[in-house]
């Protein structure tokens, strides 16, 4: 089983890719939605959370603009989440990869790869790109983002440029859905041959 890794900064369209990969019947380890999982209703990691940040968790489970609001921009308070959060996250990928060490190849959809040195070991990363210009119409259209809160975000990821340099794979999602399917397309055929499934 080959492991190749998925990634794109705020708003290049990751998340419509990695729809288009499960659909087409690609195991895909989504760490995003592992973390709500952990961190929602009668989440695991609620009791930690709360202990470290009181007040940010409820029957709800975590509150994420709470939350947010006691890490963004402390460094430190961020890296305690990060204790909390990242072990339970490597624990769950690790029961992915298992159950499906059968299959020829496997996705990991991760966020910040680049940036936590997470390409070490994977057979290959794969970016999820678009122009700037249609990244900011995205990411400014979304509830409660500000043009500050934006270049926050993006400073703190590897710019797209570099994302694009290091890829062993592209996928361009400014063009038209029907495209980039096909490009997803080709892409599974293409690794389907590599690891000959």
């Amino acid at each position: 089983m080959r492991v190749y890794g998925l990634t794109g900064s705020i708003g290049m369209g990751k998340s419509a890719v990695a729809a288009m990969f499960v659909r087409l019947g690609v195991p895909l380890f989504d760490a995003d939605a592992q973390v709500h999982r952990l961190q929602g209703p009668g989440g695991a990691l609620l009791p930690a959370i709360e202990a470290r940040f009181p007040g940010t968790t409820g029957p709800k489970g975590v509150d994420r603009a709470k939350l947010g609001a006691a890490v963004f921009g402390d460094h430190q308070a961020r890296r305690a989440l990060e204790a909390i959060v990242h072990p339970a996250v490597r624990a769950a990928r690790a029961t992915f990869l298992r159950r499906n060490r059968s299959r020829p190849f496997v996705i990991l959809d991760i966020p910040l790869l680049f940036e936590g040195g997470g390409q070490k070991g994977l057979a290959g990363v794969i970016v999820v790109t678009a122009p700037a210009w249609k990244q900011r119409r995205r990411v400014l259209a979304r509830p409660g983002m500000t043009v500050a809160k934006f270049q926050q975000i993006l400073a703190l990821q590897t710019p797209d440029a570099e994302k694009r340099q290091r890829a062993d794979h592209i996928i361009h999602t400014g063009t038209t859905f029907t495209r980039t399917q096909g490009q997803v397309r080709a892409l599974v055929a293409c690794l389907g041959r590599k690891t000959g499934g």
